[in-house]
């Protein structure tokens, strides 16, 4: 792998997994010396990180990690409402149905992994992204697949707010469930509302947890 490209990889893990926190200030010269290579592959990998929207320029600061702000979570779900939904519709229409009854299976699972601390957490969150998969899959159609996948890299750093929430993890996935059931049974209208429900449910759980972290980031400093 290419040492911009490992660059780029190395920061966009920590960005979306919380290691760097939003605010977090990336100079080339302190990058290049943490992660042992020159400027030049850190420069390349902050300017793909700007694109990815998740390292912005600031004035007097120079690059940081983006904010999650209310207003961008809004912002978020107001696209994934309109792409999801309409993913959910057609994977009813052209689902592979052995790929759907597999996850339906799985999914009986996640109340207990849901238990069984950071591992079940990091099995269940795969298993949520083998879902995504499955929806592309059976979707079709590759400008939405892209649309998908830019959305999904800013939720997961909006998902990572809520994985102390259990209660609202084992309601999330009760609400995959009735998505992944809605798909098998080809009723395009249910699975497009059940994904509407449960992206309600999860930004109101999301704007919370960004106004708790707020203010816990607040107290922090005082």
């Amino acid at each position: 792998m290419r040492a911009g490209d490992r660059a780029y990889e190395t920061l966009r893990t920590e960005i979306l997994d919380g290691v760097l926190r939003p605010g977090t200030v990336l100079a080339e010269v302190e990058q290049s010396i943490r992660l042992g290579v020159s400027r030049t592959p850190v420069r390349e990998a902050l300017t793909r990180l700007t694109a990815d929207r998740l390292v912005t320029a600031l004035s007097g600061r120079g690059l940081v990690v983006s904010e999650i702000s209310p207003d961008n979570i809004v912002g978020l779900y107001e696209l994934r409402q309109a792409l999801e939904g309409q993913a959910a519709m057609l994977a009813a229409r052209r689902r592979d149905d052995v790929a759907f009854r597999q996850l339906q299976r799985r999914l009986g699972s996640a109340p207990t992994l849901l238990e069984q601390g950071d591992e079940g957490l990091r099995e269940y969150f795969a298993l949520v992204d083998d879902i995504d998969q499955a929806i592309d899959e059976a979707v079709d159609n590759d400008y939405l697949v892209a649309a998908l996948q830019s959305v999904r890299l800013h939720s997961s750093r909006i998902r990572r707010l809520a994985s102390h929430d259990h209660d609202r993890l084992r309601q999330a996935a009760s609400e995959h469930l009735l998505i992944v059931e809605a798909i098998l049974a080809g009723d395009a209208s249910l699975a497009s509302h059940a994904t509407h429900v449960h992206l309600h449910k999860s930004l109101t759980n999301a704007l919370s947890s960004a106004e708790s972290e707020a203010t816990s980031t607040a107290s922090n400093t005082v």
